[in-house]
């Protein structure tokens, strides 16, 4: 085995795959990585060699996974992860049977998304101060992402192209390189309309710039969202997606149709939508301009 997994030729072709053949984006490439490195270094601490991997070897390995104290949900990612790598490996012939397909993930328990109420994304929608450069583009970020829905990579992505100011609609291009248009309501846009001017003598595509004039990071904006809660003695349990679930449930509690909501929110399969239907009060309807709240 080599001394390095990262090295590993079977892994460095199936990232490769991934990434080029299957059209994951990088954050969910690099989360194969890790679930796989993971798994090669501890076979390589245990002297097992994983082409000749039994079904014993990965029952050790799961209880280990148990053992660690990980959720359920965080074993049954790695579980498929393994699996995908070892699928690989039986179309490229380096397998003749995988040892993972027979492996039945651990029950999950249901998982309902943090959201939020109108009244408290009016309020973080209320703080910035716009008297402020910084706080101009911080208001503006935070009603695209609530008007549209957007993931924050898709959000700090958004490249000035991508933007129609006149028909108030975005091209966004989300996971798996799908793209998807979503229309955004007035509000939105008199933001970007405050925020456009300050950034206008920058070279970049992208819409929102740091101080230094550089694209904005995933981390950097969410820690300008935690200036906002701080601000407004708000509760600490959001996270950087709670503005999208505050987008979809908002939509269905003022009774937007499962289907619409989901084109909205880039999903593949209506089941990952339907999550948000948990958390909606009423029955579902009609769409975005007629519905959304800040519409």
């Amino acid at each position: 085995m080599l001394k390095s997994v990262k090295e590993d030729p079977n892994l460095r072709a199936f990232l490769s795959y991934l990434f080029v053949e299957k059209g994951l984006s990088q954050n969910t490439v690099k989360a194969y990585q890790r679930d796989i490195e993971s798994f090669l270094s501890w076979l390589q601490k245990h002297h097992i060699n994983y082409i000749n991997l039994t079904e014993a070897d990965t029952n050790k390995y799961i209880s280990f996974l148990f053992e660690s104290k990980l959720k359920s949900s965080s074993v049954n990612r790695k579980i498929s992860s393994l699996k995908a790598f070892y699928l690989f490996l039986l179309k490229k012939n380096k397998i003749n049977i995988s040892p993972i397909a027979e492996i039945v993930s651990p029950k999950q328990e249901k998982y309902l998304p943090t959201s939020m109420s109108e009244d408290e994304v009016e309020k973080l929608l209320n703080s910035p101060n716009l008297s402020k450069e910084i706080e101009r583009r911080d208001k503006a970020m935070i009603e695209m992402l609530y008007a549209t829905g957007m993931r924050i990579s898709e959000l700090v992505n958004l490249k000035l192209v991508d933007i129609d100011m006149k028909r108030c609609v975005i091209k966004v291009l989300g996971k798996g390189s799908k793209e998807r248009l979503i229309p955004f309501g007035e509000s939105a846009l008199e933001s970007l309309n405050n925020y456009l001017p300050d950034r206008a003598d920058s070279a970049s595509k992208e819409v929102f710039l740091s101080n230094r004039g550089s694209k904005l990071t995933r981390v950097s904006f969410w820690k300008r969202i935690k200036v906002y809660l701080l601000r407004e003695n708000m509760k600490n349990s959001i996270s950087p997606h709670t503005l999208r679930h505050a987008f979809a449930t908002h939509l269905l509690n003022r009774g937007a149709d499962l289907r619409s909501v989901q084109l909205l929110l880039g999903h593949s399969d209506l089941s990952t939508t339907q999550i948000y239907t948990h958390i909606a009060k009423q029955r579902l309807g009609e769409v975005l301009k007629k519905h959304h709240p800040r519409g």
